[in-house]
């Protein structure tokens, strides 16, 4: 199982967005855990979960080149479309996910 993490300034909105992604996921029998956590524990839990991909809410996309620069080169690190989250459409930041994690991987 793969896991995709969410990251965003309180984990408040993000962990509809990740309920959502999640249900896609399970309807579409995807092998994939999505959780959504507050970016302030992002290293704690990079460091304990060990995530197959990050996922970084608009809100805090400030910090995707400290981010990419700690993580990156382990694993892929990307900002959701802000018109994604705003919609909460968790099947097109699901797709854009796995698009990422592929290529990656590559």
């Amino acid at each position: 199982m793969k896991r995709f993490y969410l990251f965003c300034s309180a984990g408040m909105s993000t962990s509809l967005l990740a309920s959502k992604i999640d249900k896609i996921a399970k309807e579409n029998n995807i092998d994939i855990e999505v959780k959504a956590f507050p970016e302030a524990k992002l290293d704690e839990i990079v460091a304990s979960l060990n995530p197959d991909e990050i996922l970084l809410g608009p809100q805090v996309r400030h910090i995707e080149g400290k981010v990419k620069e700690k993580y990156g080169k382990d694993v892929p690190v990307m900002v959701i479309d802000t018109v994604d989250y705003g919609n909460m459409n968790g099947e097109r930041v699901l797709k854009k996910a796995i698009i990422e994690y592929k290529n990656f991987k590559k």
